[in-house]
């Protein structure tokens, strides 16, 4: 090689480098400057191409990162990370079938690849294939012993299918393989009913004492000893644990509830009455989506399973399509014709929600119709309506309003003591930062009543409001209000809901699968006398609770 061209070989290099630090960083738009540039003079890089397909995937450009995939492989047909990538992409525009062939394409070249086998995996559950993705994962854990994420999965999505014992015993396979594997503990004290051993009780706390574990992983295991206190009946104890457990948690978290009270004020400041007249008629038509709003451990998922087992209702799961949209709003986005264009009528710069002041008619259909897109992959049936039960989607009220004028909306309240406590004792993979603090759950509650008392001024009629002691009491009766207010017929599957058989992800996933029970309604009363802070953070919001009054 000359001196010249070890030159040009080097520059190149470092081209890539700096386009790979780009996508580290998140900085997409960085990163597809210089590698188109790269690309004029190097055409059938296959790197480059891989990388930009990346840079679009980040810049929702799927459609150019899919061709881009398809150019790369053309040039490099054992060029796996680029196929992989592919089968991302085939997934995210709903194209599943093409996706399985370049799986099995794949693992055709390379049978024994745990990268490929974990996307099959993944893909399975992607489409909602729940037992294929189990068996999937039972191969990669056999394959991989010392790979903890193939154990956890395997463990996870049996509970998913709602084979409990299986799980139960999946659960302490891992916990064998891996003792100081928090998630595993908790998983196992997350399952309705199930009860620690003596001797496992025994061996968190050891572990909490002694052994070194990860921040994740003592808070993980200080929740799981906590519900085995509490178990037991030995309340100050379990307390005790759960509040070490959310102390630790929060001191990783930057949760401001003044940002979440200022957010709920900055939303009735927005969504008057005139502002959202002036609006009506606007968005996209489509009655599909059912959205479950509320907060987590509330009963959303019991009326998820109830509407579920409706011939006319398809339930997902907690759908992130919402969050993603409000989150991206005034950046560009595709229309039917693939063409883009600003999804708002002006350039501000406003932050959310002030910033749809300026989202124009043909904005807010094109958003509608987005989030019918986006959520298409998960639905699985024909089924005309289909189920959103993502909680926070209740500080989205205005935008479904304003993008998706005739879904429906569902309230799920549940007794502000029952419900935040029942947070305080949960530990979530990710977000709910909220749930680590008495004090931040009852302001967060409180809030969450505020904004949604305004949009029953503003919209009345718009949401339906269901309160799970309700239909504890009187199930029949609340679920014919409940169709009545969807405008559908009343079915009697709907009262025997635990006999649908159905995938559920949430931590109530065994519940919905038994008759309705009282059992947890009282739950919190063992830990009254360490709630002051709660009661004190709820103000009215806990006072003026009345199930009983609901119309």
């Amino acid at each position: 090689m000359s001196a010249a061209s070890a030159a040009s070989g080097a520059k190149a290099d470092l081209q890539l480098q700096k386009a790979a630090a780009s996508l580290r960083e998140q900085r997409p738009l960085v990163a597809e400057s210089i590698l188109r540039r790269f690309l004029e003079a190097n055409p059938a890089n296959v790197d480059a191409l891989a990388m930009l397909a990346e840079a679009a995937l980040r810049l929702e450009q799927n459609q150019e990162a899919e061709d881009l995939l398809v150019r790369c492989l053309d040039l490099a047909p054992d060029f796996a990370a680029a196929r992989r990538s592919y089968v991302t992409v085939l997934l995210q525009r709903n194209k599943t079938g093409e996706a399985f062939l370049q799986i099995d394409e794949l693992l055709g070249r390379a049978p024994d690849d745990p990268a490929s086998r974990s996307l099959k995996a993944m893909a399975h559950g992607w489409v909602g294939a729940f037992a294929q993705a189990a068996a999937e994962y039972d191969i990669l854990r056999q394959a991989s012993p010392k790979a903890t994420g193939p154990w956890l999965a395997y463990a996870h999505t049996l509970k998913t299918l709602g084979r409990r014992d299986t799980a139960i015993a999946a659960y302490r396979d891992a916990i064998a393989q891996f003792p100081r594997l928090g998630e595993a503990w908790w998983s196992l004290a997350n399952l309705k009913g199930f009860r620690f051993s003596d001797a496992e009780v025994a061996a968190m706390r050891e572990m909490l004492a002694t052994a070194t574990l990860t921040v994740d992983g003592r808070i993980q295991i200080q929740f799981a000893l906590g519900k085995a206190l509490e178990d037991a009946g030995r309340y100050a104890q379990s307390f005790e644990k759960y509040e070490e457990a959310n102390v630790l948690k929060r001191a990783t978290l930057e949760y401001n509830a003044e940002k979440t009270s200022a957010y709920i004020s900055n939303c009735k400041t927005l969504f008057t009455p005139n502002f959202l007249a002036d609006r009506a008629g606007t968005g996209c038509p489509a009655p599909d989506p059912i959205f479950i709003v509320g907060l987590p451990r509330s009963g959303s998922t019991l009326i998820e399973q109830i509407l579920s087992s409706h011939s006319a209702i398809e339930g997902t799961t907690e759908l992130y399509v919402l969050p993603y949209l409000a989150g991206r709003i005034g950046s560009r986005i595709a229309s039917r014709h693939g063409q883009a264009h600003r999804i708002l009528a002006t350039d501000s710069q406003a932050p959310y929600p002030e910033i749809l002041r300026n989202l124009d008619a043909d904005g807010a259909r094109a958003l509608g119709e987005e989030f019918l897109e986006r959520t298409r992959p998960y639905r699985t049936s024909r089924r005309p309506f289909f189920i959103d039960r993502m909680p926070d989607n209740f500080g989205h009220v205005g935008l479904i309003q304003m993008i998706l004028p005739n879904a429906k909306i569902i309230d799920v309240r549940r007794h502000p003591l029952a419900c935040c406590f029942s947070n305080f004792k949960q530990y979530f993979p990710l977000g709910k930062d909220f749930s680590y603090s008495l004090t931040d759950l009852g302001r967060y509650y409180a809030d969450y009543i505020e904004l949604m008392a305004h949009f029953d001024r503003v919209l009345p009629g718009k949401i339906h409001r269901v309160f799970y002691e309700r239909i504890i009491e009187n199930p029949q009766r609340e679920i014919r209000r409940l169709l009545d207010y969807l405008g559908l017929n009343f079915e009697e599957q709907c009262l025997r809901f635990y006999e649908t058989e159905r995938p559920v992800r949430s931590a109530s996933s065994e519940q919905v699968r038994m008759p309705i029970f009282r059992d947890g309604l009282e739950a919190w009363r063992p830990y009254e006398p360490w709630l002051g802070p709660l009661k004190t953070a709820l103000g009215p919001a806990l006072t003026a609770y009345a199930p009983q009054s609901a119309q």
